[in-house]
C-alpha cells in the first residue's frame, strides 16, 4: 500500500468524497468507494465514507493498493489507414481510422496512434506518462477524425494548455437519432462516470462543468447530421450529451441508439467524426486548420440514410 496526501481544493468543496476524490486521483467512483469502504480515506486523521461531503482546505489521506498490472509501453506498429495530414519540427496531425485507441492502456491491446508514428519513424515528445508521450488529447477508439500529437517539449507545453483554456477549435461530425428541437444550440450538462456503470459516462449533478454547441445541416427522416463544435473535452462529451436529450448517435448501442437502424444503414460504432481541428502553431502563434472527411463506413450511412428520406 502507499499513502496519498493531499488538501481538497476549492473546487470542490461540498462534492461528494467519491466523485471529488476520484477526479482528483483519476480513479473511477467505484474504486474510490471500495477504498472508502475499506477504511482507507481519512479526512484530517477520521475515517470518512463515499458520500460524504468534501470541505475545501481539508487534509485527504488515501491508502492506495499497488498497481497489480503495469501499463503497456510502446512499441513500433504498423496501423493500417493512419494517414498523416501535416507533419514539421513541431507537431504532426493525423487522420485516425477506427478501431485505433491513441495510445496504449491496460485494457487495451489493439493498434494504437503513437504505436503506429512509432513504425513510421516519427518521433514524438517525451513529455506525458510513458504510454502516451506527446499526446495532447485523444479520440475513442471507435471515433475518426483529425488530431494533433506534439513532436516537441514545447509543442506539447503549449498546446495541453490551449486545450485547458479552450482556445482549440475542435469540430465534428455526427448523425444522431430524430431531429434535435432546436436545430441548433448548445447542451451544458456536467459529465462525470455513471453512478452504476462505471466504464460508461453519463450527465449526473456534480459532474465536470461540459459544453457541446450544434448546429442541423441535413434532416432525414429517421436521423440529423450535426456540426458540433466542443467548447470542453470531456470524455464521450458528444455521445452522452445527444444520449442525455434523446437524440444518441446513430450506430452508438452504449449510449441508447436503436440497433435496428444502426443494422438498418450497416454500422457497427457510432455515427461520430472528428472533421476540423483549428489551433494557434505552437512555433509561431500563426492559427492552423486541418480537416478530415467522414470514412466509408459513415459515408455510405449517410447516403442510405437520404437515400431513404
Amino acid at each position: 500500500m502507499s499513502l496519498r496526501t493531499l488538501p481538497v481544493p476549492d473546487g470542490l468543496d461540498g462534492m461528494r468524497l467519491d466523485a471529488g476524490l476520484a477526479r482528483m486521483l483519476g480513479l473511477s467512483r467505484t474504486v474510490v468507494a471500495e477504498l472508502a469502504a475499506g477504511g482507507a480515506v481519512r479526512v484530517d486523521g477520521s475515517v470518512v465514507g463515499k458520500s460524504d461531503r468534501l470541505v475545501a482546505g481539508a487534509w485527504l489521506e488515501v491508502e492506495l493498493p499497488e498497481p497489480a498490472e503495469a501499463t503497456p509501453v510502446v512499441t513500433a506498429e504498423a496501423v493500417e489507414g493512419l494517414v498523416v495530414l501535416h507533419e514539421d519540427e513541431e507537431i504532426v496531425v493525423v487522420d485516425k481510422p477506427v478501431g485505433v485507441a491513441v495510445h496504449p492502456s491496460p485494457g487495451w491491446s489493439g493498434p494504437t496512434v503513437v504505436a503506429g508514428l512509432a513504425a513510421l519513424g516519427i518521433r514524438i515528445a517525451t513529455s506525458g506518462a510513458a504510454e502516451r508521450q506527446g499526446v495532447v488529447h485523444r479520440l475513442d477508439a471507435g471515433t475518426t477524425g483529425v488530431m494533433v500529437v506534439a513532436k516537441s517539449e514545447r509543442a506539447y507545453s503549449v498546446l495541453k494548455q490551449a486545450f485547458r483554456e479552450r482556445t482549440v477549435a475542435k469540430v465534428y461530425l455526427a448523425v444522431v437519432q430524430g431531429h434535435p428541437d432546436p436545430s441548433e444550440g448548445t447542451i451544458d450538462a456536467p459529465i462525470d462516470r455513471h453512478p452504476k456503470q462505471d466504464w460508461k459516462f453519463a450527465v449526473v449533478r456534480d459532474g465536470r462543468p461540459s459544453v457541446t454547441h450544434y448546429r442541423t445541416l441535413e434532416a432525414f427522416r429517421a436521423a440529423s447530421l450535426l456540426e458540433v463544435e466542443l467548447e470542453t473535452g470531456r470524455t464521450h462529451q458528444i455521445r452522452v450529451h445527444f444520449s442525455a436529450v434523446r437524440h444518441p448517435c446513430v450506430g452508438d448501442i452504449t449510449y441508447g441508439a436503436d440497433p435496428v437502424l444502426a443494422r438498418t444503414v450497416g454500422l457497427t460504432r457510432q455515427w461520430l467524426h472528428a472533421h476540423r481541428l483549428g489551433f494557434h502553431h505552437p512555433a509561431d502563434g500563426r492559427w492552423v486548420e486541418f480537416t478530415s472527411e467522414p470514412p466509408p463506413d459513415l459515408a455510405q450511412a449517410l447516403e442510405t440514410l437520404r437515400a431513404a428520406s
